[in-house]
């Protein structure tokens, strides 16, 4: 099993430090004013803690005075009873400053993230990202009131120790030695638990990546008996957790006992010190009740600086990794667009003529996915009719999805250039580009919320009328009016089939009918009755725009006007099926690697049909073969 080690620093110790707190004060900074006033708040409790001594040194010299104690109890009992009152109210407000915080981080983490360019949130693990978003902020909770605290406790240990000089020096300096000793040993040790919370941050991070992985593929881990290997393979980064955290729970431990232990070993002193002293008649015994009070009381303030200083760290840790994730690079022009009457964002100074030249067009595109690595398409030259079935087509690896990756803006050419209408794609917006297209996954993600809120998630103001003729155009109609709830049914991935699935996805791209309708496969997980409905969806849709697919089977792509053939990044060839038949040998090969017919295995001998695709039955319809 391998282990993890303690991160060390690879920065000057102090200077990163100071730019690790920097960030935790970049969260806090916009809630400053209502820190200052929980700052005030705990000022003035902390005064009522620090008169507290001195009015029962009043009590106890008025008691042996033989005078009234209506006075001095009064006004103990005054500051006991605001004392509590300002320390509820600071409590409250630091509360309610935390949630802010909290709230502030994990918003601007998930806008990053949809914000963000898809292939900065691809490099990480969708469990690891879940929690940057969720663990990560938590941390920040405590942490937001850690400086006020810090600047309440300092003050407070000051205001003390100013006090308790007033009552006598000598035992003033016994007390400032267990202090000094006490500060030191914790500015030792508080920076070794702030690398710890980091690092146990950083192990949930991977736990929860592997697990998402782990559960999204739960039949194929099941299937292969591999449930106790993943089990220890989680376990191994859970054991990492709880190492980092044990560590850090240790060195809080230790801090809190040396600052405990501290204070009573000066208790202890000024106590034998004090009592010697009082016998002498060098200080009056009640002087030394009071100074044995502020002594107790010097608990407090070391105490809250204890806890701050142990929250920073682990505050410090978390706004270090949030501030990685603020540094993802983002889409250009990533605010939303605005979107007219049709659902389509503006584009005011989009071509007004659009009726003719091809909806889309690649110029010598090269991009690839990372500096330093191969181009995933080279030179690319195509262009995507307005009206008709642009098919992609070739082996895995061949370059289709960066195809439609670069066309839906989530991939930026390195050289060449894209066109929309005739216009550069840098010249509009990734919302205006994606607002003339719709985009079917292969695996037609199941968006949470009901069949509506699917159907509607491009479109948000479309009618029912235009939802259930989308549901008519993908055969699911009847399904769905059988429903008991119809369009309001709640929708999870389980609740759906592959095929079912992948018809909603399609219906929800042709609610309204898009310049360009990109496809992947939509076939892929659909029964032959309903590759049927879904084919006709696709040459309706044909009619009236562009549609381009990428296709695994080539039984889906026999009607395409355009079918191009792409291989190691780069376009092969391209044109109808009957040329490509007839010319490249690649596309002979995958038309036979899926056993669709030619015109040449009509005239096979029945042994050669048989061992080709186990029947001569010829699987090609007659309208689609090459012609003599």
């Amino acid at each position: 099993m391998t282990t993890a080690t303690i991160p060390t620093q690879t920065e000057p110790e102090p200077t990163a430090e100071r730019a690790r707190t920097g960030l935790l004060l970049a969260y806090l900074r916009p809630h400053w004013p209502a820190m200052l006033v929980g700052l005030l708040l705990g000022l003035v409790a902390n005064a009522a803690g620090l008169a507290t001594p001195l009015v029962t040194k009043w009590v106890l010299d008025t008691l042996g005075a033989g005078e009234s104690l209506a006075r001095p109890v009064t006004v103990l009992l005054v500051l006991v009873v605001v004392g509590a009152a300002i320390s509820l109210w600071q409590w409250i407000l630091m509360g309610r400053i935390a949630e802010r915080v909290v709230l502030d981080a994990r918003t601007g983490v998930i806008r990053r993230y949809l914000a963000a360019r898809i292939d900065q949130l691809t490099r990480r693990p969708g469990g690891e990202l879940v929690t940057r978003a969720t663990s990560d902020p938590a941390l920040l909770h405590q942490a937001s009131g850690s400086i006020v605290g810090l600047t309440n406790g300092a003050l407070a240990l000051v205001g003390t120790l100013v006090l308790m000089g007033t009552l006598d020096l000598v035992l003033l300096g016994a007390t400032m030695v267990a202090v000094v000793v006490v500060a030191v040993l914790m500015g030792l040790l508080l920076p070794s638990i702030g690398r710890a919370q980091e690092a146990a941050q950083e192990s949930v991070g991977r736990l929860g990546g592997a697990l998402e992985g782990s559960l999204r593929a739960i039949r194929t881990v099941k299937a292969s008996r591999a449930e106790q290997r993943q089990t220890d393979a989680l376990t191994t980064h859970a054991r990492d957790s709880a190492r980092y955290g044990i560590h850090a729970a240790r060195r809080t431990a230790l801090v809190w006992t040396i600052s405990w232990t501290g204070i009573q070993l000066a208790v202890i002193v000024i106590l034998g010190v004090g009592a010697a002293r009082a016998e002498r008649g060098l200080i009056e015994v009640s002087t030394l009740i009071a100074f044995l009070l502020y002594a107790f009381g010097l608990m407090g303030p070391i105490g809250e600086l204890t806890q701050n200083l142990t929250a920073m760290q682990a505050g410090i840790a978390a706004a270090g990794r949030l501030r990685e994730i603020e540094a993802l690079a983002v889409e250009p022009g990533s605010a939303p667009a605005e979107v007219g009457p049709a659902g389509r964002p503006e584009d005011e100074g989009a071509p007004a003529g659009r009726t003719a030249g091809p909806v889309l067009a690649l110029r010598g595109v090269t991009a690839r996915y990372a500096p330093g690595t191969s181009p995933a398409v080279r030179d690319i030259e195509l262009e995507i009719p307005r009206v008709g079935h642009t098919a992609l087509v070739g082996p895995s690896g061949a370059g289709k999805t960066t195809l439609f990756s670069l066309l839906l803006r989530f991939l930026e050419p390195e050289r060449g250039e894209l066109l929309l209408d005739g216009r550069r794609y840098s010249d509009h917006t990734p919302a205006q580009i994606r607002g003339r297209l719709a985009y079917v996954e292969q695996e037609a993600p199941v968006v949470p919320g009901t069949i509506g809120d699917n159907l509607r998630f491009t479109h948000p103001d479309a009618g029912e009328d235009e939802l259930w003729a989308a549901l008519r155009a993908v055969n699911l109609h009847e399904k769905v009016a059988a429903l008991e709830l119809g369009l309001d049914t709640p929708l999870s991935a389980t609740t759906v089939s592959g095929g079912e699935r992948q018809r909603i996805a399609l219906a929800r791209a042709v609610l309204r009918t898009p310049d360009v309708l990109l496809l992947d496969e939509a076939t892929s997980q659909v029964d032959g009755l309903t590759e049927a409905v879904v084919s006709r969806c696709v040459r309706q849709r044909a009619e009236q725009g562009a549609v381009v697919t990428i296709a695994h089977r080539l039984s889906t792509v026999l009607d395409a006007d355009q079918i191009v053939v792409m291989d190691r990044g780069r376009i092969r060839a391209v044109g109808d099926h009957a040329t490509l038949l007839s010319t490249d040998e690649m596309y002979r090969d995958l038309v036979a690697s899926l056993r669709i017919g030619t015109a040449t295995e009509m005239v096979t001998t029945a042994p050669e049909a048989d061992e080709r695709n186990g029947s001569g039955t010829l699987l090609v319809p007659h309208d689609r073969l090459p012609q003599e």
